[in-house]
């Protein structure tokens, strides 16, 4: 029997070869996030006039879309569970599809042949001593849709970085290996509204963290905003679909120690990083981390054993009555639903835990909490699962309330300029 290192060899491909093994009409998996197979991914692109028919399935990716140029309709087409900026565009114009899925069941369409995967294009580290690449920086949503596909095209990058955890694949699983050799993408913090806004919103949570706490965070402003005040916690820990950059010197400084974690003590459990090469680097063969796949990782029931489990996510607007809309503009199309509503539930369903819904109070001068969605608008967050909402006026809890003490205590905490209006609207609603 051949050994690990001959089967890796034997199957070494260039990318062109390798996607010639794509025929029209298959379904593709795209791994996302930062982790896009990019040299693999440019070759179909050039080799995809050749096809017809050839649908690419993914959630959020980062970087250049080539594929989802109009020129290539026809012959690639997408069907994403999570609309990022990048492909956004072709949504609105209706040369993409959208699939409405929570992340915690992403997987599951693909392993339970909902939608079966023909070819999956992965992005891997290199090989260990026994022959296992790891997934690196996106495991979450990629580990069980390669597991079910038929083939596996695999860019084996040397910089990729080993992540433990259930992370791994055995080079026998891959039917074609590209070696490549560039840096991953990397993704700045984003921002949600002016910093002084940003740092009321992040002191008021922080009032809501305990000693102790399991935290689920996000990228963007108002997360890394929160980290900073976390300094006088103690033994706070993490159990998250994803993170960045910022909880490194939180680790560093002895307050992320995931001690008290009722569920994997002492690990931080995630699906997938987004960030910076300083990330990458830290994470690489770091026993702190374990990533899992997301149908695990994102199950409100595996969630909810984390005790005093705080859960932070946004939202585009709020109701009066505690709708939560996050995933589209009325009835246009903007994200998804994400892990959302799986770490709002599960936190609920935590011994002690807090689900948060935070957000600037307005956004290009209209009020974010409104008296009724606009048409057409998407509830992620239904008004019988939302807990806390947050903004820079204070903090709204809703949990257990009337409608009539949610619609008060959200306008108290709507922008000045706007309550007088949202009274008068709430009152011809018989709210108030």
């Amino acid at each position: 029997m051949p050994g690990w290192n001959q089967i890796y060899e034997a199957r070494i491909s260039t990318p062109e070869q390798a996607v010639r093994e794509i025929k029209s009409g298959q379904r593709i998996f795209l791994t996302g996030n930062c982790s896009v197979p990019q040299k693999v991914l440019a070759a179909l692109v050039e080799y995809a006039p050749e096809l017809s028919g050839v649908e690419i399935c993914h959630a959020l990716t980062v970087g250049p879309a080539d594929y989802v140029h109009p020129s290539l309709e026809g012959h690639l087409r997408v069907n994403t569970m999570f609309i990022s900026q990048n492909i956004r565009e072709a949504v609105h114009q209706g040369r993409a599809d959208f699939t409405p899925v929570l992340l915690s069941e992403f997987t599951t369409l693909f392993k339970r042949g909902i939608l079966p995967v023909d070819v999956a294009l992965v992005h891997l580290s290199p090989p260990d001593e026994h022959g296992f690449c790891s997934l690196g920086i996106e495991v979450g949503l990629t580990k069980s849709v390669a597991a079910s596909a038929t083939r596996l095209i695999a860019e084996v990058n040397q910089r990729m970085p080993r992540t433990l955890g259930d992370s791994f694949i055995h080079v026998s699983k891959l039917d074609y290996i590209v070696p490549v050799d560039y840096d991953l993408p990397e993704l700045p913090m984003g921002t949600e509204g002016p910093l002084d806004i940003v740092e009321q919103i992040a002191s008021y949570i922080a009032e809501l963290i305990p000693d102790g706490a399991t935290l689920q965070l996000g990228i963007g402003a108002i997360p890394d905003a929160i980290l900073k005040h976390m300094y006088t916690k103690k033994d706070l820990g993490i159990h998250t679909e994803l993170f960045s950059d910022g909880i490194i010197d939180l680790v560093d400084a002895g307050v992320l120690t995931n001690a008290q974690k009722t569920l994997h003590p002492g690990k931080i459990i995630a699906g997938f990083l987004l960030g910076s090469s300083r990330l990458y680097k830290w994470v690489d063969d770091n026993p702190l981390i374990e990533l899992h796949p997301t149908e695990y990782v994102n199950d409100p029931f595996v969630i909810a054993q984390n005790a005093r489990m705080v859960a932070i996510n946004s939202a585009i607007e709020i109701d009066l009555t505690g709708q939560v809309c996050a995933d589209s503009i009325g009835s246009k199309l903007y994200s998804g639903v994400g892990g959302q509503l799986d770490f709002i539930y599960g936190a609920s369903r935590s011994q002690g835990g807090v689900p948060i819904i935070a957000l600037p109070s307005t956004a290009k001068n209209f009020s974010r909490i409104v008296a009724i969605l606009k048409p057409g608008a998407g509830v992620v967050t239904t008004r019988n699962h939302v807990h806390y909402v947050v903004t820079e006026y204070g903090v709204a809890d809703l949990y257990g309330k009337t409608i009539r003490q949610r619609a008060k205590s959200l306008i108290n905490i709507a922008h000045p300029d706007y309550r007088e209006e949202l009274n008068r609207q709430a009152r011809e609603l018989h709210y108030i």
